[in-house]
């Protein structure tokens, strides 16, 4: 058992070595930085398959290993936990293979490009994250390679990032992809309360323990289903999701391929797969998810046949065939599934790589010998049904105006509706209320009233907060400490919850200053030496790499990434929120959500695309 808690540990931590090597080795050493990360892919993939290869000789038992306890406290337990089975060794071994062939593609093909190096830092930081999730033993540290994924999806679409289309682009990714987190969040949250521990996914095969909490608490299983299905279907680009993966396309051909062609975008398939014992018998779930995959399937295909852009026909065939594999493990098919994964995987990898020779033939091969085609399938509908079809998968089914009306517009006019607040009048109205919460805390924390109603109140009023940040485009600094306050008063709401450990806040509270003030200190060295608002992109990363580099990393701290303080405490602060107070849980995720996003754009208005003086000759719209 020791030798294989060795092993499993070497499956996450080689690439963790791997990314760290790569960050201090000089980036005019090209030849170095690619070998690097070719031989740590390279090792791990031979001992993924070694391992496997003994793990099937001892009779395909699964093993679950508890690793680290990141804290403890008497009613809750933040531990890091391994699980291998056969889903892990199919996504392991598939997921280091083609990882490995885009190293070797991209020695070549980003050769001279100004940011290999750094490229190869994020496939680096990208497979650590793989890693921790395929072999995530629980929610917690499924989330935690989770979140690495969506800030390296980040940086990959970003790669060129002194132009528009692509610091635009990765920023509508990343805010799609914490709508999912939300669902993630509060699955976790409802999981706590179901279990009353970090339940693992191995005891999830347990039937009888499964049963035996569902039978009860049937309307708490139904919700955790559901929640699990919108992370499923954001990471895998589902209805109404799906317009996310094309715009993903704008980074270079390499991550097109290992991320929105293979591998990060069937992560949601992985969760469902991972999920599966818990949601098995819940049938009205399983029909959600197959109707939903086959709506998908249908609407993807149809858009598919209508793209212009070679990399938007492949990342709709791409999703339309994971609509496909949603089915298959909503009906149980959990081989045909994996086996599925696998071919689609390694399809659009190779049509994405190879993508750039075909656009050159078929240009070459259209204006030589171009023969259009007499008759098609579409041909023998009604005409009114065949061009309303075509127009609409033209315009992509209006998803980006469906998502920008349904989330992104309410939040941006509730926010500013809030523009009566300056810095002057934030400091006035809600300093001293916040001075007004602590003293009733300290005096009258044993009242039943205050804890009824103060706990909702303070985090609607945190959720103000971060609805002003969102929505803040003239003051950065302004944005900047809304996200902090924001953080001051969730703790605070969740103190008149139940006595627990002070130390729990003041770990929590640790984060938010540290990072909050080195942001600050960023802010006020970049607003000092340029004026600059949050309306358009100013590209100040070319003029102040490390400043740049000390706010992306503060943003990372406030916004609660992996493992720092914040994120643990937040997840403290969670497990403090009661089962029926679904409206606290909801505002809580909500603005953890929404704080990601708002932190991201200030760092990519700020430091990414083209100085305001640089004409960008690139369209403003993606194909």
């Amino acid at each position: 058992m020791e030798n294989i808690n060795l092993i499993l540990q070497f499956f996450i931590l080689l690439p963790l070595l791997g990314f760290v090597v790569s960050l201090i080795i000089p980036k005019e050493k090209e030849s170095l930085i690619s070998w690097n990360a070719f031989y740590t892919v390279l090792i791990h993939l031979i001992a993924s398959l070694v391992f496997t290869a003994m793990w099937m000789y001892n009779g395909f038992q699964d093993i679950n290993l508890k690793e680290i306890t990141i804290i403890q406290t008497p009613h809750y337990e933040f531990f890091i936990d391994f699980y291998f089975d056969n889903v892990t060794a199919v996504y392991s071994i598939i997921g280091t293979l083609l990882t490995l062939l885009v190293t070797v593609y991209s020695r070549y093909y980003l050769h001279r490009e100004s940011g290999y190096k750094r490229f190869f830092n994020t496939i680096l930081f990208f497979f650590t994250g793989y890693n921790v999730v395929v072999f995530s033993g629980n929610f917690e540290t499924l989330f935690i390679g989770w979140e690495i994924l969506g800030l390296s999806s980040f940086l990959l679409i970003a790669f060129y990032r002194d132009r528009y289309l692509p610091s635009k682009n990765a920023l509508k990714v990343f805010a799609v992809y914490r709508i999912g987190d939300v669902g993630f969040i509060l699955a976790m949250w409802a999981s706590h309360h179901l279990w009353h521990e970090n339940i693992t996914f191995s005891k999830l095969n347990n039937y009888e323990l499964v049963h035996e909490h569902l039978s009860v608490h049937g309307a708490v299983g139904v919700f955790i289903s559901l929640m699990i299905l919108i992370a499923a279907a954001t990471k895998s680009a589902q209805l109404p999701f799906s317009s996310w993966l094309p715009r993903a396309m704008e980074g270079p051909t390499p991550s097109s391929a290992i991320f929105y062609g293979s591998l990060s975008v069937h992560l949601g398939v992985f969760l469902l797969l991972r999920t599966f014992p818990f949601w098995e018998h819940q049938t009205s779930i399983r029909i959600l998810i197959g109707v939903l995959g086959l709506v998908t399937s249908i609407l993807t295909s149809l858009t598919a046949r209508v793209q212009s852009n070679v990399k938007s026909q492949i990342a709709y065939a791409s999703i339309s065939q994971i609509g496909i594999i949603f089915i298959e493990v909503a009906l149980g098919l959990e081989e045909l599934a994996l086996i599925h994964f696998a071919g689609n995987a390694f399809l659009r990898t190779y049509q994405l790589l190879v993508s750039p020779s075909v656009v050159s033939y078929m240009i070459k091969e259209q204006f030589y010998n171009f023969i259009p085609r007499i008759h098609t399938f579409e041909d023998s509908w009604p005409k009114k049904i065949e061009y309303g079809l075509y127009i609409l998968s033209l315009k992509e089914w209006n998803l980006d105006s469906l998502m920008n009306i349904i989330i992104w517009s309410p939040f941006k006019t509730l926010g500013k509706k809030l523009n009566f607040l300056t810095l002057p009048r934030l400091v006035f109205l809600f300093v001293p209320s916040y001075l007004l919460g602590l003293l009733l805390l300290y005096l009258y924390y044993d009242s039943k009233y205050l804890h009824e109603y103060l706990p909702g109140l303070f985090s609607i009023i945190g959720l103000l907060l971060v609805f002003k940040s969102f929505s803040e485009r003239k003051n950065p600094k302004l944005a900047w400490l809304l996200i902090i306050l924001y953080h001051f008063w969730s703790a605070l709401a969740i103190s008149f919850n139940e006595k627990f450990n002070w130390n729990e806040v003041y770990f929590y509270l640790s984060g938010v200053l540290l990072a909050g003030i080195a942001g600050w200190v960023s802010l006020n060295y970049i607003l000092s030496r340029e004026k600059l608002d949050l309306n358009q992109f100013y590209g100040a990363v070319h003029k102040h790499p490390k400043v740049a580099f000390i706010f992306l990393l503060s943003c990372l701290g406030l916004m609660a990434f992996p493992i720092t303080p914040t994120f643990v405490g937040v997840d403290l602060i969670f497990s403090h929120i009661h089962a029926d107070q679904l409206v606290l849980a909801v505002a809580t995720s909500t603005s953890f959500v929404l704080t990601g996003i708002a932190l991201i754009r200030m760092y990519a208005r700020i430091f990414l695309g083209p100085a305001p003086d640089v004409q960008d000759s690139i369209p403003f719209k993606s194909s």
